[in-house]
C-alpha cells in the first residue's frame, strides 16, 4: 500500500474495530486479491456495524474501492446478513458505481462473522489450519475500521466508538461514543437498566467477556454492552469455573459428537473434533493417534459446541485450558493442514441465530431495534487505557495538567512497535498519567 496512505492510517491510531485490535496498517501493508468487508455482526443483540452500512453507504463503498484500487486487488465484497434490510438497501444502492464491488448477503447463522467462516461464504476458499485469510488471498476488515479508514484519510484520527447498549435497558440503542467514557453513562443514555444489580457483556453473548464494573471505558474494541441479571444463564455460562466444568465432563459427557457435528472449523475441513477432545477429560486420551491434543489450537472459541451439547457442557473450555497449558509448555501449533473442500454435510449443519437466542435466553431481547442515536454526552472525565489494541501498549507523550483538543496525540507507540496511537476524545485538561491510563477531565 502506498505509504503515505499506511501513515495516515497508522497515525489515526485504526485498529480492528470488531475483535482483538490488530493495527490496521499492518494489515493494508499486503496484496490480496479480494478485500472483504465483515458486516454481517453474527452475535446476537449486537446492531452498531449495520446501522453504519446503513448510514455511510456511500462512504463505505468509496473507499472500499479506493482501498481495491490502491492495493491492487481483484475486487471487495461488502458482506452484510440479508435480514438487515436497510443496510442491504442502501449498499445496494450505490454498489452499482463500482465494478470491482459486489454486496454478498448471507444467511443468519452462528459464527457467520468469524473470518474463516466468511472467506469461504464470501470467496469458497478455505483458510488453512491455523492461518489468516491472506493465506488464500483475502483481507477481511470490519465495517467500522472501513469507515475509521474514510476518516483517518480526512485527517481524522479514531476518537470514538459505536456501541449498541441491550438487554435488560428501557431504551435499547447504539450511540457513538467519546472513547474512554465509563459503561455506566452508557446505560443511563439507553434509560437505565431494569434489573438490581446488572452484570455487563462486554461484546457480544458469545465471544464477550463478563464486566461487572459498570465504570469501565469503551475502548476502541468495544461493540456492545448487554446489560443482564447476574443469575443470567448467559452470564452463569460464562462464570462456570474451569476444574468443575472437566470434572462434570467425565461422568456426563456420552459422546454423542454433536459438539463436532455443528463446529465451525471442523465443517470447513479443519481437523478439530470436540468430542474427540473431550475424551481427555474422561480417559486423559483421545483414543485415536490422528487427534492428538495439539488439534484444540485449531478452536476459534466460538462456544457454539456449548450449546449443540445435550448435557450443557463446554468443549471449547476444554480447548481454552489446552491451548494455555500447550503454550506453557512451549508447545506450537503443528496444525497447518490446506483442506481441499469442506464437509458434505456443512450446508445442513450451519446453526440458525434465532436457535441460538433461545438457546442463550434472550428472546425478550433479540427483536428490539437499538436504533442509532444522537445523543450530547455530559462527560466529566475519560479514561483512556493505553493499550486498546493488539500488540505492545502505547507510551504517554502528555503529563498531568496540559490541555488537550479532541483529536490531539496522547500517546504513541515506540519505533518499531507494534499497536496504535492513542488521542484525546474530549476538549480538556489531562488529570492524571500512569502507566496503563491516561486521564482527562472536562474544564
Amino acid at each position: 500500500m502506498d505509504g503515505t496512505l499506511t501513515a495516515r492510517i497508522r497515525e489515526a491510531g485504526v485498529v480492528g474495530a470488531g475483535g482483538a485490535g490488530f493495527p490496521t496498517s499492518v494489515k493494508l501493508d499486503s496484496k490480496p486479491e479480494f478485500i472483504i468487508i465483515n458486516g454481517v455482526e453474527c452475535e446476537p443483540l449486537i446492531q452498531a456495524d449495520q446501522q453504519i452500512a446503513a448510514v455511510h453507504a456511500a462512504s463505505l463503498l468509496e473507499t472500499l474501492d479506493g482501498l481495491v484500487k490502491t492495493l491492487g486487488a481483484k475486487g471487495g465484497i461488502f458482506a452484510v446478513k440479508k435480514k438487515y434490510t436497510a443496510a442491504l438497501e442502501a449498499l445496494s444502492a450505490c454498489v452499482g458505481k463500482y465494478p470491482a464491488l459486489a454486496v454478498k448477503a448471507l444467511n443468519s447463522s452462528y459464527p457467520m462473522g468469524d473470518e474463516h467462516v466468511l472467506v469461504y461464504e464470501a470467496l469458497g476458499r478455505i483458510v488453512p489450519e491455523g492461518g489468516i485469510p491472506l493465506n488464500v488471498g483475502a483481507l477481511v476488515l470490519n465495517t467500522e475500521t472501513l469507515l475509521n479508514i474514510r476518516r483517518a484519510l480526512d485527517g481524522l484520527p479514531v476518537t470514538d466508538k459505536y456501541v449498541t447498549v441491550a438487554g435488560a435497558v428501557k431504551k435499547p440503542a447504539t450511540f457513538m461514543v467519546p472513547l474512554g467514557l465509563p459503561y455506566s453513562a452508557l446505560i443511563q443514555a439507553a434509560g437505565g437498566a431494569t434489573i438490581k444489580s446488572p452484570v455487563l457483556i462486554d461484546g457480544g453473548p458469545m465471544m464477550g467477556r463478563i464486566q461487572r464494573n459498570l465504570d469501565a471505558p469503551v475502548t476502541k474494541t468495544s461493540s456492545a454492552i448487554i446489560v443482564l441479571p447476574g443469575d443470567h444463564p448467559a452470564v452463569r455460562s460464562h462464570d462456570y469455573p474451569i476444574d468443575k466444568m472437566l470434572n462434570l465432563s467425565k461422568a456426563a459427557c456420552c459422546h454423542c459428537s454433536l459438539c463436532s457435528d455443528v463446529c465451525p472449523r471442523s465443517l470447513l475441513g479443519h481437523s478439530l473434533f470436540p468430542d474427540k477432545l473431550m475424551r481427555l477429560a474422561a480417559y486423559n486420551s483421545t483414543c485415536e493417534n490422528e487427534f492428538p491434543a495439539t488439534t484444540a489450537y485449531l478452536c476459534c472459541e466460538c462456544r457454539l459446541c456449548e450449546y449443540a451439547c445435550i448435557m450443557g457442557l463446554q468443549p471449547w473450555r476444554l480447548n481454552q485450558e489446552l491451548k494455555r497449558r500447550l503454550k506453557k509448555a512451549g508447545i506450537k501449533n503443528p496444525c497447518h493442514n490446506a483442506p481441499e473442500k469442506a464437509s458434505d454435510f456443512r450446508e445442513y449443519r450451519m446453526y440458525p441465530t434465532d436457535k441460538l437466542v433461545r438457546q442463550l435466553g434472550l428472546s425478550e431481547y433479540n427483536h428490539i431495534a437499538a436504533p442509532l442515536t444522537e445523543y450530547t454526552w455530559p462527560v466529566d472525565a475519560v479514561y483512556l487505557p493505553l493499550k486498546q489494541h493488539f500488540g505492545a501498549s502505547a507510551l504517554a507523550k502528555t503529563a498531568p495538567g496540559d490541555r488537550v483538543k479532541k483529536g490531539d496525540r496522547i500517546a504513541a507507540m515506540e519505533e518499531g512497535a507494534l499497536g496504535a496511537d492513542l488521542h484525546a476524545s474530549i476538549d480538556g485538561k489531562i488529570r492524571s498519567v500512569d502507566a496503563n491510563l491516561i486521564v482527562i477531565e472536562r474544564e
